[in-house]
């Protein structure tokens, strides 16, 4: 199983990222203390990373230019059937902008 990377807050343009403390990690942190920590290292900045080449970008595009930021139907079967509608329309535009296909 992976571990989780998950953001506790934002940086400012120009921000540095504080480096990560050496040693043993503190017996009293909280839980977004350890994962602020986490994030810090080089492993959890190149992880976290990853991110924006991943799964991420597809939502951020379907709910800003598509406007889709609900489901209008109820129920699990109907909104799975919903979103399967949404992804494929979205991969369908991709492809249409994308031009013509190469033919050999």
């Amino acid at each position: 199983m992976d571990e989780a990377y998950i953001a506790n807050g934002r940086l400012k343009h120009n921000e540095r990222v504080a480096p990560v403390p050496t040693g043993r990690i503190p017996a009293g942190l909280s839980a977004r203390e350890k994962m602020a920590r986490k994030l810090r290292t080089k492993k959890g900045r190149a992880e976290y990373a990853r991110r924006k080449a991943m799964a991420e970008p597809p939502f951020g595009q379907i709910k800003h230019c598509r406007g889709f930021r609900q489901f209008l139907l109820r129920g699990m079967e109907k909104m799975k059937a919903e979103w399967k509608l949404v992804t494929a329309t979205h991969n369908l535009l991709k492809l249409f902008r994308s031009g013509p296909l190469a033919t050999n």
